[in-house]
């Protein structure tokens, strides 16, 4: 057997906290073997051996009123797991990455559609970042800003871009990262599953090495705590069940503004470092989703000149906007409003959010931005949005 054949041998485990100030959690997260299609954190789980099928684990951050948000991420996590286990093993390392894909879209369009169908969830959605192993490829497939990460010797960096309209201005040359630590609309994601018919999943990949650290985790981790703290605690704790302990602990210790969930998995067996083993931001592209991937196709409305999607009414004569730079409701005035409990606009303290940059051991963040037209959209989108709240302040 060769060196990179070696069979990948995980220890790991997930926990989700409900944070010291909301009344419940929202969160949810999957850990599942696709080849015995055992799931949950039970004893096999803990310390798999990656079958032929592979192994799925994934943190979806629900949003919305009431419970909607709890809803809309335990059925992301229902339906992605369900459909990925559907049609026995994949085939190879593409037909992973697409059912991947596929998995994410369908579980989109569904809550999207329970959210239509029910008064009461209507504006509910949830990230999703679900990471998909097959032999030592993992796939990370993204909608929201639910992060993975990867500690590989000594070394951490991002495997996922945050889809939020901070990280794009940042990107864009708009914002610096110390005005984005007190960016005023810093809890505005671009995506999530439910709040469009369709979402556009970023799909991300890496070869995994034996000794490398995998970590998942929703916002209400990596806004409380540092980013050199995260380091820390996935350098120095071997154990994945004290280090989910003690990442959750640290983030309650420093406020706990939000729901806080976290998987860390740690690669016991599999393939030396090589020196061509690379990692980071590394967008993968399949043969027959490239061409969507340059020309995505979008329900467009018009709304301060920000491409949307179709509108449905909410019942009070009131329009729900899902554009990419926002989710918000237009009533009867034509004023946005912004629901504090729901859409894609999520409130959140501003101490509470670590912004790129801001840790004394930075992470590597990916550079990698949006195609231009797209980002001049974005950075109108804002600048139009800053004016309308300006006026409805002074109104």
């Amino acid at each position: 057997m060769s060196e990179v054949d070696t069979p990948i041998r995980l220890q790991l485990f997930g926990r989700t906290d409900v944070g010291q100030i909301r009344e419940h959690n929202e969160d949810n997260f999957l850990v599942a073997d696709l080849t015995s299609q055992v799931r949950g954190l039970k004893e096999e789980n803990r310390n798999p051996l990656i079958g032929q099928s592979g192994l799925v684990v994934g943190v979806c951050d629900g949003m919305g009123g009431a419970a909607a948000g709890e809803v809309a991420s335990q059925m992301a996590v229902d339906l992605i797991y369900e459909q990925l286990t559907v049609g026995g093993s994949a085939a190879d390392h593409d037909d992973l990455a697409r059912r991947l894909i596929q998995a994410i879209e369908y579980a989109g369009a569904t809550i999207f559609q329970e959210a239509r169908s029910d008064r009461s969830r209507r504006g509910m959605g949830t990230t999703s970042t679900i990471a998909a192993l097959l032999d030592r490829r993992l796939f990370v497939g993204q909608v929201g800003d639910s992060r993975a990460y990867l500690l590989r010797a000594g070394k951490l960096q991002l495997l996922t871009r945050d889809q939020s309209l901070v990280n794009q201005l940042i990107e864009a040359g708009q914002l610096t990262e110390e005005e984005a630590e007190t960016f005023e609309h810093n809890n505005i994601i671009l995506q999530a599953l439910g709040t469009a018919e369709t979402v556009q999943v970023d799909l991300t990949h890496v070869d995994l090495c034996k000794d490398d650290v995998l970590m998942l985790c929703s916002d209400g981790l990596s806004g409380m705590i540092r980013n050199d703290e995260i380091h820390e605690v996935l350098s120095n704790t071997e154990s994945p069940f004290d280090a989910c302990r003690e990442l959750t602990d640290r983030a309650n210790a420093a406020g706990g503004h939000d729901n806080i969930t976290v998987i860390v998995a740690r690669v016991q067996e599999g393939p030396k470092l090589g020196a061509t083993d690379t990692f980071g931001y590394q967008k993968y592209a399949l043969p027959d989703l490239a061409v969507e991937a340059e020309h995505p196709s979008v329900d467009t409305g018009s709304f301060d000149g920000a491409k949307t999607a179709a509108p449905p009414d909410d019942g009070g004569g009131r329009a729900l906007r899902v554009s990419h730079t926002m989710i918000g409701i237009v009533n009867a005035q034509g004023e946005l409003e912004t629901p504090n409990s729901g859409g894609v606009a999520r409130p959140e303290p501003q101490s509470a959010r670590q912004r790129p940059g801001a840790s004394e051991e930075p992470v590597d963040l990916p550079t990698q931005g949006l195609p231009p037209t797209l980002m001049a959209t974005l950075v109108l989108s804002a600048m139009l949005l800053a004016a309308l709240l300006g006026y409805l302040a002074l109104r």
